[in-house]
């Protein structure tokens, strides 16, 4: 079995200096198309969506997922249920999916990247299962997820991504986003480890008045790699973008950060802001980190900033006045980026991938306390949905009889 060299993943639509070595990630992933496979493609209006890791990570995977999953979410209706793509890496297994939320409606995407077990699919309903030779390959075991939307005019989109891989293991996210008039876009991306972690995702806000909030935050320790290529087309009037990155990286953790927003000429009233947090707890941490604003147009707001520093001698006196270490202080930093993944998990699978990660990283017993709790946060809200289901009844009820 042959390995797969992609080259130039990540490419930021503006590049820097080549010397800085942060213009592109290269990775090597295992290679496990058969030539006498059928492989069933999307629609072909995916094929004009820009993907966050480029067209290299899209050939991968088109050439790797045995089939492309398809969903429709009908105008005007809210589905309850969330559209899972979950990919086990031991699995080495590749998931291609084209997502379409028709007009006013509303959904729920999760992406669910975990290590799961060579000998077992698990849970993950994806693309591929080449398990058989993994051990064949020089490369390391590599889960990947290709994922294509469109939002149409004022539907609603809650995407959660959930990325949490062993060591030894890989994982490639690549998300491509096309926003129509007044559709709101909300995305979570957690990012909990593994050997590699390349993640990208490109919005093209294309009607007016459409919105994108974005929240990354990620965690990096041991010699983990964590490439992150964000990029905002802003096409559409009065269109608004957030972007807000946050990290803690520890030991030898290297990450680079692309965070761009390029506001096209034409997008009148258009608003971006990007913003990253970096909690730096390691002496041979290496992180870099590229905010770049892309202006063709006048009348428009473009800011960003990064703050990157470790913890101040000032917050670790006052730690230390109440019985806290160093160590115990930089830790509460790490438990509280797992304590929100695993809140903020919004399924079975994901939420399994927060918890995993965090026992990996903090411990048994911190991790099930997070999950209970999570748990009891989860039975007081659907408490308090059925009381006031129940109130909202007996007032119609009420009411009908008063105008009777």
């Amino acid at each position: 079995m042959d390995n797969v060299l992609i080259d130039r993943a990540n490419v930021p639509a503006a590049q820097t200096w080549n010397r800085l070595r942060a213009n592109s990630l290269s990775v090597t992933v295992p290679n496990h198309a058969d030539a006498g496979t059928v492989y069933l493609p999307l629609p072909r209006l995916f094929e004009r969506i820009e993907c966050g890791m480029g067209q290299e990570v899209t050939d991968y995977v088109e050439s790797q997922a045995f089939k492309s999953d398809f969903y429709n979410v009908p105008a005007r209706t809210k589905r309850e249920e969330p559209i899972v793509v979950a990919v086990s890496a031991a699995q080495n297994q590749c998931a291609n999916t084209g997502i379409i939320v028709r007009e006013g409606a509303e959904a729920t995407v999760v992406i669910a990247a975990f290590a799961g077990d060579a000998s077992d699919g698990g849970d993950a309903p994806a693309g591929n299962d080449a398990n058989d030779d993994a051990s064949a390959s020089d490369a390391l075991p590599t889960s990947a997820a290709l994922t294509r939307i469109v939002v149409e005019a004022g539907a609603k989109l809650y995407l959660i991504e959930m990325l949490g891989v062993n060591e030894g293991q890989q994982h490639l996210e690549s998300v491509g986003l096309e926003i129509h008039q007044n559709a709101a876009v909300d995305v979570k991306q957690y990012a909990l480890g593994g050997s590699t972690i390349g993640l990208g995702l490109t919005a093209n806000l294309v009607g007016a008045r459409a919105r994108l909030d974005l929240n990354n935050r990620y965690h990096a320790t041991h010699e983990e790699t964590l490439d992150i290529n964000h990029l905002v087309r802003m096409r559409g009037t009065s269109t608004r973008a957030q972007l807000t990155e946050s990290g803690v990286l520890n030991e030898a953790a290297k990450k680079t950060l692309r965070a761009t927003i390029d506001l096209v000429r034409g997008a009148k009233d258009a608003q971006g802001n990007e913003i990253e947090t970096v909690m730096i707890l390691g002496d041979d941490v290496v992180n870099k980190t590229m905010p770049v604003i892309l202006c063709d147009e006048d009348d428009v707001a473009g800011n960003h900033g990064a703050t990157i520093g470790s913890v101040s001698p000032e917050q670790l006196d006052y730690l230390a006045a109440r019985g806290l270490s160093r160590q115990a202080a930089e830790q509460l930093f790490i438990r509280a980026l797992f304590e929100d993944a695993i809140i903020n998990a919004p399924e079975e699978i994901s939420h399994r991938v927060a918890v995993e990660r965090c026992e990996a990283e903090l411990g048994a017993e911190i991790a099930h306390d997070y999950d209970e709790a999570a748990a009891s946060d989860d039975a007081a809200g659907n408490s308090l949905a059925a009381s006031d289901g129940r109130d909202s009844s007996a007032e119609a009820d009420s009411s009908k009889g008063g105008v009777a």
